[in-house]
Formats: structure tokens, C-alpha cells, sequence
């Protein structure tokens, strides 16, 4: 089996339904520039409040297989 190296990178994604879709709406506009998508870990969760209004917002860990 050939070694791999994969990279890192963080993504904050936001939707004003919950929490899931915050996360879906960064990895999937991260698969739109990023192959090869590994795991993605929530690293923190929280929810911006303006007046009435909510925001779901999720840290996100997105790794990716690197290739040069």
C-alpha cells in the first residue's frame, strides 16, 4: 500500500435551519474546488441571535487527500 498524506483545513458553514445544514453547506462548497474529501469533524457549534433571528454555525475539520 503507497503512503498518503492528507490536508487539513477549516470551514465555518452557517444556515438559518440547524445545525446539519450548516455543516452540509460548507463541505458541499468545499467539494466544488476539493477533490478527494476524507473526513469532516465538527470542532465547535454555536448560534448567532439577531433579534428574533437565528444562525446555526458550525466549525468545521475538512480534510482532503493531498496531491501536488
Amino acid at each position: 500500500m503507497a503512503e498518503s498524506v492528507y490536508k487539513v483545513i477549516n470551514l465555518v458553514g452557517s444556515s438559518s435551519e440547524s445545525w446539519e445544514k450548516a455543516a452540509r453547506a460548507a463541505i458541499e462548497r468545499a467539494s466544488e474546488t476539493l477533490r478527494d474529501l476524507r473526513v469532516a469533524r465538527i470542532v465547535e457549534q454555536d448560534i448567532h441571535i439577531e433579534g428574533n433571528s437565528l444562525t446555526y454555525r458550525v466549525k468545521i475539520e475538512l480534510s482532503f487527500k493531498y496531491e501536488e
